[in-house]
């Protein structure tokens, strides 16, 4: 059979074979106002790897109560942290979008497009994974940004690559990356970390290490996240060499009436200042960027706590973000995952 030209009526293909890489971190909300907040927590909140309720009764409690009394709750906690000149406007959004940024100027790669996304609010992730295949990309690296692993957190970004691939004639070859939650350049940014607050701000009576819960039923269930939590804090405590007196791991952020995840930040920060520890250091390791759960939820609301119960001085340790430190461990994974589709030198 003769080999002809490319006849008029051919598809149209990507004429280069490139590699996507895609940031994606929780998400953020368009603005602090109701109908922002109510279709943010519309899109969080409907997702059944977040509440795993029963569909029709969930249904009711989130239409019928919940969105119309905590978009003007949730607004007010997001103006407290809002950038209000800026026009990320969410610190979350800001900071995941200067990690991309930071990986692509480093990396500059031909063969290597990286964007980030949301997995609630925007940029949405099937928009992102489109943009990097019209970009010609036929692999594509999907980095959830969550050191330690959960159901609610991880599978449910890669849920959304599954979802927009369906419809896919050609689809991409994809690799997702696996959680880092004992990686050595993670745990030794986190120590740096905290040994720069101390030496700001003196050693604390406690350190709290704060990541962020979810019900007990999901671990109970098999969900791995509270085992990956509890390596970090062991791993971090070992590169400290601080004891337990002064080292807590606990969780934060529960909702709702069942069990989560125990000890709880706000009642063990309360009980250290009833102990009569007057210098107590909070950081949250599970979050690579800092956001209402951190900015709003520790520095503000458990800081006032922690005041009112006696305490006289706490120090809120920012997460990772885009420092230094931050983006060697990012960049490190990346390299990790990206290799034999693009090999990159840092």
């Amino acid at each position: 059979m003769p080999i002809n030209q490319t006849p008029a009526d051919h598809p149209i293909f990507p004429g280069q074979a490139r590699t996507g890489l895609l940031l994606v971190n929780l998400g953020t909300p368009d603005g602090t106002d109701k109908k922002s907040m109510r279709r943010y927590l519309k899109q969080f909140l409907s997702d059944r790897r977040v509440i795993e309720v029963p569909r029709l009764l969930w249904w009711v409690i989130l239409n019928g109560i919940i969105l119309n009394v905590r978009p003007k709750k949730s607004g007010a906690a997001y103006d407290r942290i809002w950038l209000k000149d800026d026009p990320d406007g969410s610190p979350l959004r800001k900071i995941t979008r200067l990690q991309a940024e930071h990986v692509a100027k480093t990396f500059n790669s031909d063969n290597l497009i990286v964007e980030y996304a949301m997995r609630y609010g925007q940029p949405a992730i099937d928009r992102q994974l489109q943009k990097l295949q019209d970009a010609g990309c036929s692999r594509i690296v999907l980095m959830p940004l969550y050191p330690q692993y959960a159901a609610s957190t991880t599978a449910t970004v890669n849920d959304e690559l599954y979802k927009w691939a369906l419809d896919k004639r050609w689809q991409p070859a994809v690799r997702t990356v696996p959680p880092w939650h004992d990686h050595p350049g993670y745990i030794k940014a986190l120590a740096a970390s905290v040994k720069a607050a101390v030496k700001k701000h003196g050693k604390p009576d406690a350190l709290v290490v704060s990541f962020h819960g979810i019900p007990k039923s999901y671990f109970v269930a098999g969900d791995p996240y509270h085992c990956h939590c509890m390596k970090t804090a062991r791993l971090l405590k070992e590169a400290l060499k601080w004891d337990n007196d002064s080292f807590h791991a606990t969780f934060q952020s529960r909702f709702g009436s069942e069990p989560w995840l125990q000890p709880y930040t706000d009642i063990s920060v309360v009980d250290l200042a009833k102990q009569g520890k007057k210098h107590v250091m909070v950081m949250a390791p599970g979050f690579v960027a800092d956001c209402l759960e951190t900015l709003d939820e520790l520095d503000i609301e458990l800081h006032e706590e922690f005041i009112e119960h006696g305490g006289e001085k706490f120090s809120y340790i920012p997460c990772l973000n885009d420092s230094a430190a931050g983006m060697k461990v990012i960049e490190d994974i990346a390299i990790d995952n990206l290799k034999g589709w693009v090999d990159l030198k840092r």
